[in-house]
């Protein structure tokens, strides 16, 4: 799509709603006067995987990310319909600054997309320097954690204390996030 007509369709799309999202651009917000304000995205972007069953922990740890000032990605958020929807993922998770893998009794033995999920971001993971946090596995319950994953990577547990849990993830997010920007000037 070509600016210009990116910024028709954000001009008609404003004309509907208070604001507009362009995922990994920002978001696009008609003011009183009937201008057009762009707010670039807060915070680090960080795609949750997770399997179905635990759509209701993805949930949480997405609005509570939101809460937090930073971008979360959650698939049943951010994909529309139509979108080529493993292409999307794909690129959603090359784009990410960390990858949270919501791993639970259910979801670690299960087939499908989560693994792929994990996978693929494993291999993204091959291309950051050994130092750098990208891959953040989160217990949800008391399972087991994949062996190639815990050989290499420290855990959190989400449980059973869920708040203790998720302010451990956003303490390796806020120390691991300058690092990021400095070297990536």
């Amino acid at each position: 799509m070509r600016i210009k007509e990116l910024a028709s369709h954000i001009r008609r799309s404003l004309q509907r709603s208070e604001s507009v999202e362009v995922d990994g651009l920002g978001t696009f917000v008609r003011d009183d006067a009937g201008g057009i304000s762009y707010r670039n995205p807060v915070g680090p972007r960080i795609f949750i995987a997770y399997a179905s069953e635990d759509a209701e922990h993805a949930d949480r740890l997405y609005a509570a990310f939101a809460t937090h000032g930073l971008a979360p990605w959650l698939d049943r958020r951010k994909l529309l319909p139509g979108q080529n929807w493993p292409r999307r993922i794909e690129d959603a998770i090359a784009s990410c600054d960390f990858f949270i893998a919501c791993f639970s009794a259910r979801s670690v033995n299960k087939r499908g997309a989560f693994q792929v999920e994990i996978r693929f971001a494993l291999d993204c993971a091959s291309r950051i320097p050994l130092d750098e946090v990208f891959l953040i596995p989160a217990r949800l319950d008391d399972c087991s954690i994949p062996a190639r994953i815990q050989r290499e990577t420290q855990y959190v547990d989400l449980f059973p204390d869920w708040d203790t849990g998720f302010a451990r993830i956003l303490k390796i997010i806020e120390r691991a996030t300058p690092e990021r920007s400095d070297s990536r000037l």
